[in-house]
């Protein structure tokens, strides 16, 4: 039996529950109002709680807890005789040096903790609210790249200085309150001690703050400022040079007419523009073969299992380009935690978080386990393929992803993280490798799952890898952009946010090899190739996003060669375009 006539509402053009999330589609203060309604406030002082609280009550009960043993072992001493005291000073001297290590390291981590979590964003909200401001009034759109590349600049020096000066009156306001010398009293009573140690861990948090806006607004004025490239070089003659397809921010859907977070119902529906995509690079390969497709980021829309299905049949059907292909985590595979309601978010032990991770790391040894290599634990050195690393945790990844579980999650803590960066090494000694980094923030809310961050260790096991191959060229691949782009925007939201945290270090990391790297990266949807003095960067657009489906988009095949000098060069670059189609709601 036939339908009896159009539905009232036609499900297959969506709805707005379609939009619930999109940033495209509603203003960043409707989804705020949404969020504070549907939002668990339990769960979120509870995350709070565990996340801030918490390491701020260890970092500032350190030192008093330091101070009451230091007092405790000098009365003790005291009541010896030189030698018996000499014995058992070095005794406790070696005992504490043993048992306070461990100790140290978790008041490090929390330091930490409050660092990623509050004082660089804090830095870099301030950073660009100011550059923000500065455009709006002094250049509106009629200014030149160059005038943006100096109002950052002025503006990273003019914002550390004003958080330079709100962290030392914070330290000030709160200095009345702190305590830095304990007693054993103190320790027999330890809820008298909850707000001294929220007061030292204020005041320690406010002069590194202060000192350190200082160091990185500085470090920022002076650095290299991001340009539009002034041009690409020419062909070289008598060297090598490689095809890169780069893709990026593709956002496979789990179903037949579902729409994107980001752009709702303004955006593409289902997959068909992903397998057009797909297969237009199908065809570029069989005429003109390419060496890489490099899909930086965001292969899902949410990480959902459908959506990972679905990536890995289309990836399938083109075996030929899985052979060359090399894929990376994007927030939108990891940090998602509700696709239809930005509110939801995960604990810090929560398992989701852990069930994203796994299924993208289990899609990723997919698609090129067997070529990448990773880095023994907790060092610097190369070891095995992902795959052979893989290996002796393919029993505990099953049964999490079979029967979930806070014990199995535990057990799998390390995991994804020591995974990255996974290196693609070159053929030859001066051929082109691979750096695979992840550049995603550890959120668990999805209102602030767009955070980057290169974390330390991968930046000394990326500089241990190009060090080892020290003749060749290598193509920096992450997810996140590494800082703000010489382009004028219109919202603020969309400077806040979204840039690594820490890409001002990362970008003076990669300078001590820049004529040998390029960084290839995506996030943003933007189409800009520029460099930070002498490091080339390429942001790519998102061939899928960004337009509905009767619009065209495009990507591009990019060039790279080598010559006699050593240095890796950027040819000028081939824009592919997709055309748009018919709809099939409007069909």
């Amino acid at each position: 039996m036939g339908l009896g006539g159009a539905p009232i509402v036609d499900p297959r053009r969506g709805d707005v529950e379609d939009d619930a999330a999109s940033p495209h589609q509603r203003s960043l203060v409707a989804i705020a109002g949404n969020l504070l309604v549907e939002i668990s406030l339990p769960k979120l002082l509870l995350a709070w709680t565990v996340s801030l609280l918490l390491p701020a009550v260890l970092l500032g009960v350190s030192p008093l807890v330091a101070t009451a043993w230091l007092a405790t072992v000098s009365r003790n001493v005291l009541r010896l005789t030189e030698i018996g005291s000499a014995l058992v000073l070095a005794s406790l001297i070696i005992l504490g040096w043993i048992g306070w290590r461990p100790l140290f390291r978790i008041a490090e981590n929390n330091f930490w903790s409050l660092n990623a979590l509050a004082v660089q964003p804090a830095y870099t909200f301030f950073r660009e609210a100011l550059h923000h401001l500065a455009e709006r009034i002094f250049s509106r759109d009629s200014t030149t790249a160059n005038q943006r590349a100096r109002l950052r600049a002025a503006s990273s020096a003019g914002a550390s200085i004003i958080l330079c000066g709100c962290a030392v009156l914070l330290a000030l306001l709160v200095w009345p309150a702190s305590r830095w010398t304990g007693s054993v009293t103190d320790l027999a009573s330890p809820h008298h001690l909850i707000v001294p140690a929220l007061a030292n861990a204020a005041v320690l948090v406010s002069v590194y703050l202060a000192s350190a806006a200082l160091i990185w607004g500085f470090a920022d004025t002076g650095m290299d400022q991001p340009l539009d490239l002034a041009e690409f070089d020419a062909v070289p003659s008598g060297g090598r040079t490689w095809r890169v397809a780069h893709l990026s921010d593709i956002h496979v859907v789990g179903e037949r007419y579902g729409y994107r977070i980001e752009s709702g119902r303004g955006g593409p529906q289902g997959n068909d523009r992903l397998m057009r995509v797909i297969a237009r690079v199908a065809a570029i390969h069989s005429t003109h073969p390419l060496d890489l497709v490099l899909v930086s980021g965001d292969l899902t829309d949410a990480g959902r299992a459908t959506e990972w299905a679905e990536f890995l049949d289309a990836v399938a059907q083109y075996p030929d380009l899985a052979a060359r292909m090399i894929v990376l985590p994007g927030n939108h595979d990891l940090n998602i935690v509700d696709r239809a309601n930005p509110a939801r978010l995960d604990l810090p032990f929560s398992t989701g978080k852990r069930l994203r991770q796994m299924r993208t790391l289990s899609a990723i040894a997919a698609v090129q386990g067997d070529r990448v290599r990773v880095f023994a634990h907790g060092s610097t050195q190369l070891a095995g393929t992902l795959n052979e690393a893989l290996a002796p945790h393919l029993p505990g990844i099953v049964a999490f992803a079979e029967n979930g579980g806070l014990r199995r999650s535990l057990g799998l803590r390390n995991v994804f993280d020591d995974q990255f960066p996974m290196i693609l090494p070159p053929e030859t000694e001066d051929g082109l490798g691979v750096a695979i980094l992840n550049s995603n923030a550890q959120t668990h809310f999805s209102f602030t799952n767009a955070l980057g961050l290169i974390s330390a260790e991968q930046g000394r096991r990326l500089a241990a890898a190009v060090g080892h191959y020290s003749k060749a060229h290598w193509i920096i691949a992450l997810h996140h952009h590494l800082i703000e782009y010489p382009m004028p925007v219109v919202a603020f939201s969309e400077r806040v946010g979204t840039a690594l945290v820490n890409g001002s270090w990362f970008v003076r990391k990669l300078g001590a090899f820049a004529g040998r790297v390029v960084v290839m990266h995506g996030h943003r949807h933007i189409d800009w190739i520029g460099a930070c003095g002498a490091l080339r960067i390429i942001s790519a657009p998102s061939p899928v996003m960004g337009a509905t489906d009767d619009a065209p988009t495009h990507f591009h095949i990019h060039a790279l060669a080598t010559t006699s000098d050593g240095q890796l060069h950027l040819l000028v670059p081939e824009r592919v375009e997709i055309a748009g189609t018919a709809t099939r709601s409007a069909d």
